[in-house]
């Protein structure tokens, strides 16, 4: 039983565990390739990385301006967090100028001591030019359907394709990330920390506990076996007494022949 026990743990930490966690730490320093190739890239129009399709994963984090006008219509995401307070994230669709749109992520506004939506400042009137990052969508878990509350529609993710049907506007599935000190901005998402984080070590150790699991069961079965062996009972190595011979059987008890 415990020999089955070690395999399925050897197993899961070979084909599941480890894989699990090199898996993660990848896709960080994936991440952080690609936000650190775009710190001295210039932007490049928003057009150029999106459109009618889904934007590449290589284009994630890149550096992009837009040109256009905002739309007047918010939509929160909820549940959020800044600098320690409950808040909210306020996306607002952006009109190009070649006629397409693009939903902007304008940052974090504190909610108010009720958890409730502050009041927004309007957004900047007439023809901007705004730059970001561009990121891709978020998808809200099933059971996190879109509410209005406080006289906003609310979600659970960054997600343009639900804020498009919301506000019956036509917008790509990427977003554009605006940067700090931009027109229409609140506080701006940090990005992330450029570290991998412990996936790499983590990952080493299971692989490291698959290796140690079967070899443990295998010192602990020959240790069971040397204790076994020593509480055997110790083989009698004398001599096999001799039959006494016909002479022998003649001589009685005072050593006299008969």
């Amino acid at each position: 039983m415990l020999a089955l026990v070690v395999a399925a743990f050897a197993y899961l930490c070979f084909n599941v565990l480890a894989p699990w966690q090199l898996g993660k730490n990848h896709t960080t320093q994936e991440r952080n390739d690609l936000i650190q190739a775009s710190m001295d890239a210039d932007p490049v129009p928003v057009t150029s990385v999106l459109g009618s399709n889904a934007p590449k994963k290589s284009d994630e984090w890149r550096r992009v301006s837009a040109s256009g006008v905002y739309d007047k219509s918010n939509v929160l995401v909820r549940l959020q967090s800044y600098q320690g307070f409950p808040a909210f994230m306020v996306l607002t669709p952006f009109h190009l100028d070649d006629g397409s749109s693009v939903l902007i992520n304008r940052g974090y506004v504190k909610a108010s001591e009720a958890n409730q939506p502050p009041t927004l400042a309007p957004v900047p009137a007439g023809h901007v030019t705004i730059e970001g990052r561009l990121r891709l969508r978020q998808i809200a878990a099933e059971d996190k359907k879109p509410v209005f509350e406080s006289g906003y529609w609310q979600i659970y993710a960054v997600d343009p394709i639900a804020v498009g049907g919301i506000l019956k506007n036509n917008l790509p599935s990427g977003y554009l990330q605006l940067s700090d000190g931009q027109p229409g901005a609140f506080a701006a998402v940090e990005l992330p920390q450029l570290d991998s984080g412990p996936y790499l070590s983590y990952g080493l150790q299971w692989l490291a506990f698959g290796v140690m699991a079967p070899l443990g069961l295998a010192y602990f079965i020959r240790a069971e076996l040397r204790e076994r062996r020593k509480e055997q009972p110790a083989v009698s190595t004398s001599a096999t007494p001799t039959p006494p011979t016909p002479a022998d059987k003649l001589t009685d008890r005072y050593g006299k022949r008969r």
